[in-house]
């Protein structure tokens, strides 16, 4: 059973970690490019704090976004801003979210995502505990996914290999911790089965896009190609 108010409080913790790492950045190293192609580090902190946004809409019942076009459009006009009103608007954002959060609700209730994505409102905390610390670890600024909390490697492997399971792209793959944690995703697409093996955050690096599994080992044939997130 989803913890809300449990990952609430790991969303004040990342937003905390986040915060205390970034205003050691400065206007320069914030123009800098981040590990996502082609955005600066200053268009994932616009995003973070959009995305803060967004999710009090989606709490509210409210759409996420007014359009993909002018959610894009906000990202790209505010990345070059000085790191001052970046840090201002990512704390600002980040408290609206909070408190929208803390507020008595049904959290049983269905809301809807992005693209008609539905889900129950009791999973918004951990989403938006996903954007803040893999967008940590995007931002190149000295927090791996090997720092990431245990909890959080586990659940978001949970998260992502219930996404790809029965994709018609993919084939079924179990995935195994050194630390004996197993998981299966995959299987829609033809093929003979694949074991993936390595460190969890390795297997999560893969999975989230963020590295390319070239450490992890794997039976059965190649690695599979996952599909965009």
């Amino acid at each position: 059973m989803i913890d809300h108010a449990h990952d609430l409080a790991a969303v004040r913790e990342a937003t905390d970690r986040l915060l205390s790492a970034t205003v050691k950045l400065d206007d320069v190293t914030a123009a800098e490019p981040s590990r996502l192609p082609g955005w600066s580090r200053g268009h994932v902190l616009v995003h973070l704090s959009r995305n803060a946004d967004a999710l009090v809409n989606v709490l509210q019942g409210r759409p996420m976004y007014a359009d993909s076009e002018t959610r894009d459009r906000d990202i790209e006009r505010d990345a070059p801003r000085p790191l001052t009103e970046q840090l201002a608007d990512l704390r600002e954002s980040a408290a609206r979210f909070l408190a929208a959060a803390a507020a008595p609700a049904d959290w049983s209730r269905t809301i809807t995502m992005r693209n008609g994505v539905t889900d129950s409102a009791s999973r918004v905390p951990f989403r938006r505990w996903i954007e803040v610390d893999l967008h940590h670890v995007d931002l190149g600024i000295g927090y791996e996914l090997e720092d990431l909390p245990d909890e959080f490697v586990a659940r978001e492997i949970d998260f992502l290999a219930e996404r790809f399971g029965r994709h018609p792209e993919v084939v079924s793959t179990g995935l195994t911790a050194d630390d004996g944690r197993f998981w299966t995703t995959g299987g829609g697409a033809e093929g003979p089965a694949v074991a993936v093996r390595g460190p969890a955050p390795e297997l999560l690096g893969w999975l989230a896009g963020r590295r390319d599994g070239s450490v992890l080992k794997v039976d059965g044939g190649p690695l599979p190609v996952l599909p965009p997130l």
